[in-house]
């Protein structure tokens, strides 16, 4: 069995994980379930993708990227399924941009980058608390007035 890459699917779960557990404390439609799911399911595609071997049978060689640019496009299909429109309000664009970025974060992990996901999941989970912060409502108040 190839231990590393057990390694590697647990860290996506983790990472995943951590993710979705900020959006399930502060009651996103897209819970801890989701975002783990959402890394390891493309972690897993990413790594099924780098051990594939051999030509295709359209006598091509094979590219792991293009499992890669699939998971980007299918992601962001679940995506959209999230944002909704009513009136002038837009809901769920933070949802489906942290789903996206979550599958990038999986698909780097399968392609053996531990530091850059690991950092991009620190800064997604910061980056989601700052609309839970007071000094970032107060900025927000102040650019409004700004922009009057």
């Amino acid at each position: 069995m190839q231990w590393h890459l057990v390694g590697h699917i647990l860290l996506a779960f983790i990472l995943g994980f951590s993710i979705g557990c900020e959006r399930e404390i502060h009651h996103s439609s897209a819970g801890l379930r989701t975002y783990a799911a959402i890394a390891l399911g493309a972690c897993l595609f990413g790594i099924l993708s780098t051990h594939v071997s051999g030509p295709s049978i359209y006598t091509s060689i094979v590219d792991p990227s293009r499992i890669a640019a699939q998971i980007v496009t299918g992601v962001g299909f679940i995506g959209a399924g999230v944002i909704f429109k009513s009136g002038n309000a837009t809901r769920g664009l933070t949802t489906a941009a942290t789903l996206w970025v979550t599958a990038a974060i999986g698909l780097a992990v399968a392609f053996n980058m531990i530091v850059l996901p690991v950092i991009t999941t620190l800064l997604v989970i910061f980056t989601l608390s700052l609309a839970h912060s007071k000094t970032w409502l107060r900025f927000r108040i102040f650019l409004s007035r700004l922009t009057k």
